[in-house]
């Protein structure tokens, strides 16, 4: 999936959460292997461990659907 596809065009308007810091980046400051996002705002990036777990559930819950 491309940045595009999230309805971001410019990677320094991007906000980012550091796994290791528990911090919010604006732009792509720290290594990519630190990093989760990109997120529109700044909001969203501050509870990405949140939004993931939430997406991670529904996955495991879509799974579970299908064997069924």
């Amino acid at each position: 999936m491309s940045k595009r596809d999230w309805g971001i065009d410019d990677s320094d308007e991007t906000y980012w959460f550091n796994v290791k810091t528990g911090q919010v980046e604006k732009g792509q400051q720290s290594l990519s292997i630190d990093r989760l996002g990109p997120f529109k705002t700044e909001e969203e990036a501050s509870r990405a461990l949140e939004i993931i777990e939430e997406r991670a559930r529904l996955i495991r819950q879509e799974d579970d659907e299908e064997l069924i």
